[in-house]
């Protein structure tokens, strides 16, 4: 994988007068759950601490972060409603 394909942000653990920065990509993958044609299309990336969810049409656009247990509720509520 290239780095142009991960999105790359600033640790809130960097310092603050622009020295001993550290950066943090986040990996995103479509999900399996997106319809092959392109449309209606979710994309997500996860660290330890967050799943980011965001919308791969306009991936400008600000995205969503979940905690794991808020993820996993969401994930199974989901696949309940798909059935």
């Amino acid at each position: 994988m290239s780095t142009n394909e991960l999105a790359w942000y600033r640790s809130s653990y960097s310092g603050t007068a622009g020295d001993n920065c550290i950066e943090v990509a986040l990996d995103w993958r479509k999900s399996t759950y997106s319809s092959p044609q392109g449309d209606d299309c979710v994309e997500v990336a996860s660290t330890p601490a967050t799943i980011h969810i965001r919308d791969s049409k306009d991936t400008t656009r600000p995205h969503l972060g979940l905690g794991p247990s808020a993820w996993a509720a969401f994930v199974t509520h989901a696949a309940a409603q798909a059935d």
